[in-house]
């Protein structure tokens, strides 16, 4: 029994010691990666005059607000334009990926694989060139500078993601519960809306997530799409807070805490459920 007591010793302190090593470089990457942030937030809570390369890591004097309430009040109605566009854009991505994917993988058809193809091809189509003919195709059907418009085009460019994750994910369905549905008389629009979107749920996190994220940090199509400054989402609003001749730095910093508060939030509150998504169905059985 000695023996083997210390024969487990050393064990321990091996396990012990890697233990330390793994918490401490996770420390590390934790801090590293959260440094821009907390130059942000301190910076953006400093007035315009004391905001330096030289005090960049000092903490703010005092806490009267520095730049969040002025970046606030310049971006809030940019929010507002983003909220309405990722909303919709997201939900409706989502549903249409769904339907595709479930028709893709469980409705075989002649010709799906060559169309599922084809579809996927859209996701690396680079966004500049079809800026030319999306902005005359949103002139003819009268949704160029609109909200609704931009959501148009988040919504058919991310069809092809969307359709990929739940296709991907409806094929480690068992086909036996979709037979099993079949003979006791449901259709096809039965056994999506009772059997598979039910368990759907993590797909749809994932996708939500993804979706919403791109579509929040979208530049080019807000630029391009909506030329008119008060209907721009906020990341085409954050752009504009640096002036032509001087920047306010707090007001700069300050906004990009703002502007990137939503998504950080949605990761925070759904990253169990994202992990979970990204993992269902990827071991059958």
């Amino acid at each position: 029994m000695a023996a083997q007591t210390f024969e487990a010793a050393p064990s321990r302190r091996r396990f012990s010691l890697g233990h330390t090593l793994t918490v401490g470089v996770l420390v590390l990457a934790l801090l590293f990666y959260l440094m821009p942030v907390y130059v942000m937030v301190i910076n953006g809570l400093k007035d315009a005059t004391n905001v330096s390369l030289d005090t960049m890591w000092n903490l703010p004097q005092s806490l009267t607000g520095g730049g969040f309430v002025e970046a606030w009040n310049k971006l809030s109605p940019n929010m507002l334009n983003s909220l309405e566009m990722v909303i919709p854009a997201t939900i409706l991505s989502a549903i249409i990926g769904a339907i595709n994917g479930f028709v893709l993988s469980k409705w075989k058809f002649r010709g799906s694989d060559v169309l599922f193809t084809i579809m996927l091809f859209g996701f690396f189509i680079p966004y500049q060139s079809i800026l030319l003919p999306l902005v005359q195709f949103m002139q003819t059907i009268k949704l160029y500078g609109t909200i609704p418009g931009l959501i148009l085009v988040h919504v058919i460019y991310g069809v092809p993601v969307t359709t990929l994750i739940f296709r991907n994910f409806y094929a480690n369905v068992p086909n036996e519960l979709i037979e099993a549905a079949r003979v006791d008389g449901a259709g096809m629009g039965t056994i999506f809306t009772r059997i598979m979107l039910p368990l759907s749920i993590p797909a749809f996190v994932v996708v939500g997530i993804f979706q919403f994220t791109n579509i929040w940090n979208d530049f080019l199509f807000g630029v391009t799409v909506v030329p008119n400054p008060a209907a721009q989402p906020v990341t085409i609003a954050l752009n504009n807070l640096s002036g032509s001749f001087s920047v306010d730095w707090n007001v700069v910093m300050a906004g990009a805490v703002v502007a990137a508060l939503p998504t950080a939030l949605i990761y925070i509150l759904l990253s169990r459920y994202f992990i979970r998504g990204l993992l269902a169905g990827s071991v059958k059985g």
